[in-house]
């Protein structure tokens, strides 16, 4: 404890140090990203250092190193790393335009039969047709635009590989947890079926304790069997999708930090949260892409030009001929069309953005409200599983020499072992939804690379 108040207080003091040292101008909105962090630094000691190696919050969570190689490794994340370089290819095809060089090549034979000649002729020609002015930019935007969104949807899947790493490490937590659990409520019940054997042996006790102590400890068994097959399940499921992080033995047991209540803290979380969605960033990418691809299309309602040199040799070379030639498409109602089509899905584009939008600010609240809810209900559920135990310790005690009914001791052990496994979860559950918090925050671990935070802040500015 005294080692985590250091810590704290060092790490406010870095904070205050930090605000301090701020130059007067900041790029938006790095600015506010960073005055945020020291914000949540200060604030309430939301994330802090350990020295278990296991991350910038606790020894529950897996190493931050073995993370990195997950988040590096997993398929999903190869998958939309292999997105990011189509489309900087992509990108390079529309710096380089649709269209190329065309050389024609020609030869004939002239039969002049007034003079009775027989003569060869050759021609030449170069043609290219030429993006008009403005549409080699927007061609450019458009590439810039996919690159950027392909970015954004890399950070997505690292994003949700680390929320499904954190959500199938507590789902083994839960399990292993509730292992140790069964295991302990098994070998009291041993020890309170001995009791109660020897209680009958001695005429102290019915024969009726005796098997009701054997049916309350042979369904402890069976519950302690059914949480093991479900913790080697979870370990295979483990191990076939995060095969670099390793599984400790047993579950680390510890209790969840209170959230601060300033409600201050609270919007810029949720501003922050805002901020770091990638599904957003990356319904906004597509939303300007499509923007850029409609105001595309509306320039290709004018046509570009072909412009083309031929040479030509006649009458065996005694004639030679240079020309030049210019042609224009005549633009049809398919270009108005495809204008109207490109116009119809930016609009599109743009209420999938806004429902994003919607869904990102619905799902920041409920992310801070479930980090803050549940410490609280961990708190009530520690406090009913403290007093229960004591209740049931009492209550023991008192059989044992004789006093108390065992039926009501039956009913209080019940009672005590559904209130610790409650419990138990509760204090699984808020520890889950801090750090999943922390992880939408990106205060958690690095889950968007280098070239993503290069498209936000190119996307910014």
């Amino acid at each position: 404890m005294m080692l985590m108040k250091y810590r704290f207080g060092s790490v406010v003091r870095g904070a205050a140090a930090a605000v301090a040292a701020l130059p007067a101008q900041l790029p938006p909105p790095r600015s506010r990203l960073m005055l945020a962090l020291l914000a949540a630094l200060a604030g309430g000691a939301v994330w802090a250092g350990d020295e278990h190696g296991a991350g910038p919050l606790g020894a529950d969570l897996p190493p931050s190193a073995q993370v990195q190689v997950v988040l590096q490794e997993h398929p999903l994340v190869q998958a939309a790393g292999a997105g990011v370089r189509m489309e900087e290819a992509n990108r390079d095809r529309l710096l380089a335009g649709p269209y190329e060089f065309t050389v024609t090549a020609a030869t004939a034979r002239r039969h002049d039969r007034t003079e009775r000649t027989r003569t060869r002729e050759h021609e030449l020609g170069l043609e290219r047709t030429f993006r008009l002015p403005g549409k080699a930019a927007r061609d450019a935007e458009i590439g810039a635009a996919g690159v950027s969104e392909a970015r954004y949807a890399l950070g997505d899947a690292r994003h949700e590989t680390a929320r499904l790493l954190l959500a199938r490490w507590f789902d083994w937590q839960r399990a292993a947890t509730a292992v140790g659990d069964w295991q302990a409520q098994v070998d009291n019940l041993r020890l309170q079926r001995d009791v109660a054997e020897k209680k009958v042996k001695l005429g102290e006790a019915a024969r009726l304790e005796l098997l009701q102590a054997e049916a309350q400890l042979f369904q402890a068994e069976a519950e302690l069997a059914r949480m093991q097959n479900e913790q080697a399940r979870l370990t295979v499921e483990w191990q076939q999708n995060f095969p670099a992080i390793a599984l400790p033995q047993e579950a680390v047991v510890v209790p969840p930090n209170p959230l601060p209540a300033d409600s201050v803290q609270h919007e810029s979380w949720r501003t922050r949260l805002l901020e770091e969605n990638h599904e957003l960033a990356v319904a906004r990418g597509a939303a300007r892409k499509s923007r850029l691809q409609a105001g595309r299309l509306d320039a290709d309602r004018l046509p570009d030009p072909s412009l083309g040199l031929a040479v030509a040799r006649e009458r065996d070379g005694a004639e030679r001929v240079v020309g030049v030639q210019l042609s224009i498409p005549l633009p049809g109602a398919g270009r108005s069309a495809d204008a109207r089509a490109g116009q119809a899905a930016a609009e599109a584009a743009g209420a999938r953005e806004a429902q994003a939008l919607l869904r990102a600010e619905s799902g920041a609240r409920q992310t801070i409200q479930l980090a803050l809810s549940s410490y609280s209900q961990w708190q009530r559920l520690a406090d009913v599983a403290q007093r229960l135990d004591e209740n049931l310790r009492l209550q023991e005690k008192a059989w044992r020499l004789g006093e108390g009914q065992f039926a009501e001791l039956q009913q209080t052990r019940r009672q005590a072992i559904e209130a610790r496994l409650a419990a138990s979860r509760a204090r699984l559950d808020a520890n889950e939804a801090r750090y999943r918090l922390l992880l939408d925050m990106h205060a958690l671990w690095p889950v968007a690379d280098a070239s993503e935070a290069g498209a936000a802040v190119a996307h910014t500015h």
